[in-house]
């Protein structure tokens, strides 16, 4: 799997992306590929606060519940709609369309302390 060179990753396999100071998150490949089939995503709502590192929602599959955290802080300005109806897009398009929330970026330095592309695909090989 090519993971996006502009986007930045965790180590709880989160992404991120950037764009005037509007943070797009959502969850790897290889996060969706472990969990398997997923079958309900909860999400905060705009205007909910999320710290980074702390959780701010959860990914059920047939496997499990899995926490999602927040790879940077600030305000949720949107949440991915269509996964309340369409949970199952995570698996399909987890770094395009499949995208959790936006959140207005209170700390841009956080987004610099991430992983890069190349250094996340490291760590899933050794996780492996």
């Amino acid at each position: 799997m090519n993971y996006p060179e502009n986007y930045r990753y965790t180590k709880e396999h989160e992404w991120v992306s950037l764009a005037d100071g509007i943070a797009t998150v959502g969850i790897t490949f290889h996060a969706q590929e472990e969990l398997g089939d997923i079958v309900y995503v909860d999400l905060p709502k705009p205007g909910t606060s999320v710290e980074k590192s702390k959780t701010f929602g959860s990914v059920e599959s047939v496997k499990a519940v899995s926490d999602i955290y927040a790879p940077v802080s600030g305000e949720v300005t949107e949440a991915n709609e269509v996964l309340a109806t369409q949970p199952e897009k995570l698996n399909a398009d987890p770094h395009g369309t499949a995208w959790l929330i936006r959140v207005r970026v209170s700390h841009a330095e956080e987004f610099s302390q991430l992983m890069a592309a190349s250094e996340y695909q490291t760590y899933v090989g050794a996780e492996s």
